[in-house]
């Protein structure tokens, strides 16, 4: 467990922790690898391998990652099938505590673009919202993606939004990754119509 910069209660709420009386709810916001070895030599200035976005290796703990003493699960993950590239996207999804006690879930909302012959990251982070939910309650969660959201940098160096298919992810942790105690979801969206810049 790693404290960061606790402050002077800081051993009070590691205590909390340990002892059950408190249920952690934290993810983590980098990404912790597994050797220096992953990295790229740092003569070179590419994002390409650098941070969840472009690290396409194994970590040992991945960006977003975190644990809680109860288990979470998602269903109803709910994206349109279609929108036009001017357009917002509202998602929703149903979480629940499965456990046996009481915590607290980070929703994380990750959008990767599929289609895209742009240098674009392998997942981005576009949203989380916290939610407390008591043991066996279940909550739905919704968030708007933006167009800005889903645009990319063009050769004009405007934001644009390109027809071509997007995948959502929704959950407690990174897509791709493992958790004990929470899981996720994904589904895909297309985006139709003429490129769209963003003001």
């Amino acid at each position: 467990m790693h404290l960061w910069y606790p402050g002077e209660e800081g051993g009070n709420a590691l205590a909390d922790v340990l002892f059950g009386d408190y249920n952690p709810a934290g993810r983590i916001p980098v990404t912790f690898y597994k050797s220096v070895d992953q990295l790229p030599p740092f003569n070179e200035y590419s994002m390409k391998g650098r941070t969840y976005r472009y690290f396409q290796g194994e970590a040992l703990f991945p960006f977003g990652y975190g644990l809680s003493y109860t288990k979470f699960t998602y269903s109803h993950l709910i994206v349109p099938p279609q929108i036009q590239t001017q357009d917002s996207a509202r998602i929703s999804v149903e979480v629940q505590n499965t456990g046996s006690l009481p915590g607290e879930e980070v929703v994380e909302l990750y959008i990767k673009n599929l289609t895209s012959s742009a240098r674009v990251p392998i997942h981005s982070l576009q949203g989380f919202k916290r939610v407390h939910l008591n043991a066996g309650e279940r909550r739905s969660v919704s968030f708007t993606i933006s167009p800005q959201q889903f645009a990319v940098i063009n050769s004009g160096a405007k934001r644009e939004v390109d027809p071509g298919e997007f995948e959502i992810g929704v959950g407690g942790m990174q897509p791709g990754t493992a958790s004990l105690s929470t899981d996720g979801l994904g589904q895909k969206i297309k985006i139709v119509g003429k490129p769209f810049v963003v003001d």
